[in-house]
């Protein structure tokens, strides 16, 4: 069974002092009414649309094609762009993507798009992506319609919606990035770089959302839209440009941060190396002396001293286990052999085992000669 086509339309509304007029309007409809009663103006939000689903909005309201075309494809950075007969405006939304730890998430940030163009008489809203869509705005200034007094309002409503949902989402990445710092400067926390690596990833994300949109901000609240966005809707985009600001600070601050955390994450790892690399040449040392020792013997010489002698071989294997000790002391010294902050029982060090073992072996030898 073929599913139904789907609407790319998700609401079509004409509003004249604030209030929306009854009826259902298709997009054509809505802005032939508005220029008939030469006064108010429409609403139009879409989801997602195809090539040929935005072609009637474009023909009906006169969109430059490049501009349709990027609402079409989306993919696109915070900008904005004006063209004679309208602005067109494209904002990136972010949405926080609750996890566990931030340490095991595969996604901390989602992104997507909305899309406005600006007329005189008309406002379009594009959303691509499942969440931040505007029609909570659109409820919200319903049910207040002295301040749904032009599209330049709509504009600053999303904006500000979108500016908001940024607040929300880098409160919630600093929590992570708080338990990722206690997580990094942990004595004994085993953290690999990848993770610190996949945070610093979705930071970049959040940070492509937010930092380019400085610039359309302030061409919105400078006076340089204008006539597209009045003197009295400037003001509203100037308070919206106050708290990008604050979000760029915080988003900055985080980088720096993770910067710090990715080159302590480093340094602990080739920390953790060394040690690593220090206990398999202690050990090395240590088993070599047995090594050259029993090497030499296993060259079936016949004139050696303690060959015929009865106490020869348990001399050598004390000289041997002696030399193995100090070694062994030597290195647990300067703690070549494990770390020193955190010393484990004896019974579960490697080292116990080990040298039990040995002493076990040279034992078996001497009883075997005697």
């Amino acid at each position: 069974m073929t599913a139904p086509p789907r609407n790319p339309v998700v609401a079509c509304g004409v509003y004249v002092d604030g209030v929306r007029q009854p009826g259902d309007h298709t997009p054509a409809a809505a802005i032939a009414e508005v220029r008939t009663r030469g006064g108010g103006f429409a609403w139009i939000g879409l989801f997602e649309p195809g090539d040929d689903d935005i072609r009637d909005v474009a023909d009906a309201l006169g969109l430059h094609e490049l501009a349709v075309e990027d609402a079409v494809h989306a993919h696109q950075r915070p900008k904005l762009e004006r063209y004679p007969e309208h602005l067109f405006v494209v904002l990136k939304t972010v949405r926080y993507v609750e996890h566990e730890s931030p340490t095991t998430a595969n996604e901390i940030v989602e992104s997507g798009e909305i899309m406005v163009f600006l007329g005189r008489d008309y406002v379009v809203t594009v959303r691509h992506g499942r969440h931040s869509g505007p029609h909570d705005v659109r409820e919200q200034l319903e049910r207040e319609p002295e301040r749904l007094l032009g599209p330049a309002t709509v504009l600053h409503a999303v904006a500000d919606r979108v500016v908001d949902g940024y607040l929300d989402v880098v409160e919630a990445f600093q929590g992570d990035l708080d338990f990722l710092e206690t997580a990094v400067f942990a004595p004994r926390d085993a953290l690999g770089v990848e993770q610190v690596y996949l945070v610093k990833r979705e930071l970049l994300e959040l940070r492509r959302a937010i930092m380019p949109l400085v610039g359309p901000l302030r061409s919105l609240s400078d006076g340089t839209c204008a006539p597209f966005v009045p003197e009295a809707d400037r003001t509203y985009f100037r308070d919206v440009e106050d708290h990008h600001t604050r979000v760029a600070e915080r988003v900055t601050g985080f980088e720096e941060l993770l910067t710090t955390l990715v080159d302590a994450t480093l340094a602990k790892v080739s920390l953790r190396q060394n040690n690593d690399m220090r206990k398999i040449s202690a050990w090395a040392a240590i088993i070599a002396v047995p090594t050259m020792v029993f090497g030499a013997y296993g060259m079936n010489f016949d004139r050696m001293p303690e060959l015929r002698w009865t106490y020869g071989y348990p001399l050598v294997l004390a000289a041997v286990l002696g030399a193995c000790a100090v070694l062994y002391r030597l290195f647990k010294r300067y703690h070549w052999l494990y770390d020193a902050p955190s010393r484990p029982a004896p019974l579960a060090r490697p080292t116990f085992w080990v040298m039990l073992f040995l002493l076990t072996w040279l034992a078996a030898v001497v009883l075997g000669v005697g």
